[in-house]
Order: C-alpha cells, then sequence, then structure tokens
C-alpha cells in the first residue's frame, strides 16, 4: 500500500511550468512552504497529519515508461523534457512537523527545499494528502475531546469518499484520538486495533431477536455487544440482551467485554432507561455504546444530558467531516536561493490580509510556560535564528503590532518544533507507528490550555513573528507599494 507509484498524481500545470522552467534552463533551488490559515470546524488547533504518506509518495516518485508514453500522446511536451522527466528523481531537501502535533494557522507544517522544478511537482499530491489526514485527525480530536474520556470508535468507511479516504481517514482518526476502527484494512496495513458489533440485518435473518443475539453471544463470548434497537429498544432487545447475559453467566462465561448498542430514537433517555435495567439485573459493568449519526456537538449535548453511554461509534460526520469538508492547506513559495548560496525572501501580496504570505526560509519555535508546560506561542522565525530562553524574549502580534507579550527570561521554554525529512534526496526520518503517533498526539493535546480546546468559541494561540521576519516582511510591503 505504501509503496503506490503516485507520481501522476499531480494537477497538470505543475509539469507545463516545470518544461517551462526546462526550456528556460532556470531550475534555481527555492523555498516552498505548506500552510493552512484557519482552523477547521471552528477548531482552537489541528492535528498535523499525513506526513508518512508523503515520504511513501517522495520516495516512489519517478516517472514509468507507461507514464512518459502517457505525457507524449497529450502532444504538449517535448522529447527533451520527457527525456528528462525519465530520469527524475527527488535531490531535494524537506523538513515538516511531525505527525500528531498540534499547530495553529499560517506555520508551515511543511516546508521543501529543492530545485524549482522538483518541488513545483510535489505540490499537489502534497496539498492532497496533508489536507485530508490532518482534516480527519482535527474532527476526531474535537470529537474525543466531547466525549470526555469515553472511547471513540472510527465507523465511516461506508460514507467515506473512496477507498483511499476510508483507509487515510482512519489512519488519521486513530492519531486524533480513536481507540479502534471498523475497517479491516487499515487494521492490517497500520496494525491498528478493529472493532464492531453486528448489524440490524444479522438480527431480522433469525426467527426471533432472542435467537439472533444467543447465536452471537455463542460465538463471540469474551466480546459480546448486542444491538438492541432493530424492533423495540426497552420492551424486546434490552431485555433479550438481559436474558442472554443472564444465561452467558449461569452456563459460567466470565463477562468482560459485554454490552449494549443504542443507534436510534433519543439516546439520552434510552441509554438511562437501559442502564437501570441492566444494573437492577446485576450487569452494572455492561457496557452501554452508541452510534447514529453522531459529532461532537450530540456528543457533548448528551454528555450534558448525562446519558448513560461510555463508548461512541462515530461514522459520517468524523469520516468526511462534515460541516467542514475541507483543511485549506496551501503551497506558497517563500524563497529564492541566489548564485552566492542565500536564500533571498519572496512574498505573494493579496488584497485579503490573510493571504499575504510569510517570506523566507524559516523554522517555529514553539514556546511553553516553563511552569505548567502549556503552550503561550508559536514563533516564526528564519531558520538560522538563535534564541536564548535564560534571556527576555518580546512578542508582539504581527497585524496588530501594538499587542505586546514580555517573556521574562526562565520562566519559558522553547523548543523547535519543524525537523529534517530528506536531506538531498535521501530519507532521514523514520516514521513511528500509528499507535505511537497517537499516544504523541494525546501527549500533545495536553499541552494546550482547556480554553484553547473548548468546542465553542475556543481561545487563539498566538503564533507571532521574529522581529528580524517582521521586519523582512514589512520592507517587501514597502517595496511592493512603491512599484505598484
Amino acid at each position: 500500500m505504501n509503496s503506490q507509484n503516485l507520481t501522476l498524481l499531480t494537477d497538470l500545470y505543475e509539469l507545463t511550468m516545470m518544461q517551462g522552467y526546462f526550456e528556460s534552463q532556470e531550475n534555481e533551488t527555492v523555498v516552498f512552504d505548506v500552510f493552512f490559515r484557519a482552523n477547521p470546524c471552528k477548531s482552537g488547533y489541528s492535528i498535523a497529519a499525513g506526513l508518512d504518506q508523503v515520504i511513501s509518495y517522495i520516495k516512489n516518485l519517478n516517472f514509468s515508461y507507461e507514464d512518459v508514453d502517457y505525457l507524449r500522446k497529450l502532444n504538449m511536451f517535448s522529447e527533451d523534457f520527457l527525456h528528462y522527466l525519465s530520469g527524475f528523481h527527488f535531490s531535494g531537501n524537506i523538513y515538516a512537523i511531525p505527525e500528531g502535533t498540534v499547530v495553529f494557522p499560517r506555520e508551515p507544517l511543511l516546508k521543501v527545499i529543492a530545485p524549482i522544478m522538483e518541488a513545483q511537482l510535489v505540490e499537489t499530491a502534497i496539498l492532497n494528502i496533508i489536507n485530508h489526514q490532518s482534516l480527519i485527525a482535527t474532527k476526531t480530536a474535537r470529537i474525543v475531546y466531547a466525549a470526555q474520556g469515553d472511547g471513540i470508535m472510527e465507523f465511516g468507511l461506508r460514507r467515506a469518499q473512496g477507498p483511499d479516504a476510508g483507509l487515510y481517514g482512519a489512519r488519521a482518526a486513530m492519531i486524533g484520538g480513536c481507540v479502534g476502527t471498523s475497517n479491516v484494512l487499515a487494521g492490517q496495513v497500520f496494525n491498528v486495533p478493529v472493532k464492531g458489533t453486528h448489524a440490524h440485518s444479522w438480527i431480522m435473518s433469525f426467527k426471533d431477536e432472542y435467537t439472533a443475539f444467543k447465536t452471537y453471544a455463542d460465538l463471540y463470548p469474551d466480546s459480546c455487544f448486542l444491538l438492541v434497537d432493530t424492533y423495540d429498544t426497552l420492551k424486546s432487545g434490552v431485555p433479550n440482551a438481559i436474558r442472554v447475559f443472564t444465561e452467558m453467566k449461569e452456563s459460567g462465561i466470565a463477562l468482560k467485554n459485554y454490552g449494549i448498542r443504542l443507534d436510534s430514537g433519543d439516546l439520552a433517555y434510552l441509554s438511562k432507561k437501559a442502564r437501570a435495567m441492566l444494573d437492577a439485573a446485576g450487569f452494572e459493568d455492561a457496557v452501554i455504546s452508541a452510534s447514529n449519526d453522531l459529532d461532537e456537538y450530540l456528543i457533548h449535548d448528551l454528555k450534558m444530558q448525562k446519558a448513560a453511554i461510555t463508548s461512541w461509534g462515530v461514522g459520517t460526520n468524523l469520516i468526511t467531516s462534515k460541516d467542514c469538508p475541507s483543511f485549506g492547506g496551501v503551497y506558497k513559495l517563500a524563497a529564492i536561493q541566489n548564485k552566492d548560496g542565500e536564500f533571498v525572501p519572496k512574498i505573494k501580496l493579496s488584497e485579503n490580509t490573510e493571504k499575504i504570505t510569510n517570506p523566507g526560509n524559516k523554522t517555529i519555535f514553539r514556546i511553553y510556560d516553563k511552569e505548567s508546560g502549556k503552550i503561550k506561542a508559536d514563533l516564526i522565525c528564519f531558520a538560522d535564528e538563535v534564541y536564548d530562553p535564560s534571556q527576555d524574549l518580546l512578542l508582539f502580534d504581527p497585524i496588530e503590532t501594538w499587542k505586546k507579550t514580555l517573556l521574562k527570561g526562565g520562566t519559558y521554554t522553547m523548543r523547535e518544533i519543524m525537523v529534517p525529512v530528506f536531506v538531498h534526496g535521501e530519507c532521514v526520518y523514520e516514521s513511528p507507528s500509528v499507535m505511537e503517533i497517537a499516544a504523541y498526539c494525546n501527549q500533545e493535546k495536553e499541552t494546550l490550555w482547556d480554553e484553547t480546546k473548548r468546542l465553542f468559541n475556543p481561545h487563539r494561540v498566538h503564533v507571532d513573528l521574529s522581529d528580524s521576519l517582521y521586519q523582512v516582511k514589512k520592507q517587501l510591503l514597502d517595496q511592493m507599494s512603491v512599484n505598484s
């Protein structure tokens, strides 16, 4: 799966621009940044995901004979250029924020430093991968937060927009905090837990509900979860489940991983009634799980209503991020290397302030409150800038510059969050397993203040520019305004 060649997974204009650079012999080394302008789902933060697939894409980047023949048939490319493509390989550098890291708008998630033909080619696929997986990981993190410690299971494969979205969406969901997925292929490919119960059709295929439950319990006594809403949840489903659990207990089966699932109706009311019935029958440890078009808002409301649900299966709204189906990541030129090997900053102007880019070859330092370990701010700066946390640090808003915060030396810590991934075309980064990334992501979320994690009107984490970067950006803006 990870060795798939995605070289032609690109927009045509990437190739036409490449040919233009090839014909003009202009192949300067450039810096491109991948960043996003706003958190999805009105969140206070996002989760970086997709880097492992980007690594696989870059490693397998080559034009096969079939690829070149196809491009030749388009009658758009010269034979010299096609010959160049037939020997193509990525020779540049890539830096990125590791998967599972909490990230914020306008800071580079990934940086490509490469000859412009190479850097141009990889734009579309990188955005496709990073945008999708970061979106689903972020949506999942919100749903997990709403569940207040209950387990979230990813059940969205049948509603995902195609097999790849289902597979890599499940991967991103595990990174974001799910405890398992219904997607068996994701379980195999990414070595993550797979979970599931049975469908209404199982019950409908038997002569009665009790027989369906009894047969299922005989098959899976160590993991027996019964779907109780096929006919009548409280008059039929729950009583029949209790009957089966009682028979299992009387036959000497140690009930450990068992319970019921609700998939329709008023989940708060039904779960509380079902809980009372299970408890009265002596099954206080039976789990009540729920599905039925759940999202973070519905789970939040059900928790406020004290629904007796401790396990949640979330499908459509998670795997598609239904209320916000795109991440909005972009890929922008930030610098061009001159003949002396120096990176000359470049800037994109726009009538929309938020679309003006940050110039130069940059990195990011994350600043933490030393006492609490929580994030104070992120600082975007030039890649060669050095900071000493024992010294005072003045932060300021790059738009409303009069808003300043002085951090006294010794009260904060810093770490650079971008790491090298490819150096001179060779991969120098080994991706952790998905479950290791998920554990890291949980640690990352703990560095957020509660005000930033809340679902409604979250506090914004400040992403500031270093003074050096701000001055260069201001100078370029002044130059552009004079020359326009």
